[in-house]
């Protein structure tokens, strides 16, 4: 069983609360739209921070050997794949 130091612990606990906050700025714009505000800054900007945040923690998680870049890549290609067979959401993608 391979240990993980205090440093990757910290990493994937940063990362976990960044998922959550990326979780509540899809809920709010689902409620309240991407336009809509709350303390001057609009629902699509924060989302867009957020997910910023997260990019930085992925790449944390590669920087601190928790993810393999090559692995993540073939998987992120095999969703692909599998929302082309069951979801709408690629094909309005490549119609914009």
């Amino acid at each position: 069983m391979k240990h993980i130091t205090d440093q990757q612990r910290e990493v994937m606990l940063i990362a976990q609360e960044e998922c959550a906050e990326v979780i509540q700025a899809i809920s709010k714009i689902l409620r309240f739209g991407l336009d809509g505000t709350w303390q001057g800054r609009s629902n699509q900007e924060r989302l867009e921070e957020e997910v910023g945040d997260l990019v930085c923690m992925i790449d944390l998680m590669k920087q601190h050997d928790l993810i393999d870049d090559e692995f993540v890549r073939h998987a992120s290609i095999a969703k692909e794949i599998k929302l082309q067979k069951w979801s709408n959401i690629m094909e309005k993608a490549n119609v914009s």
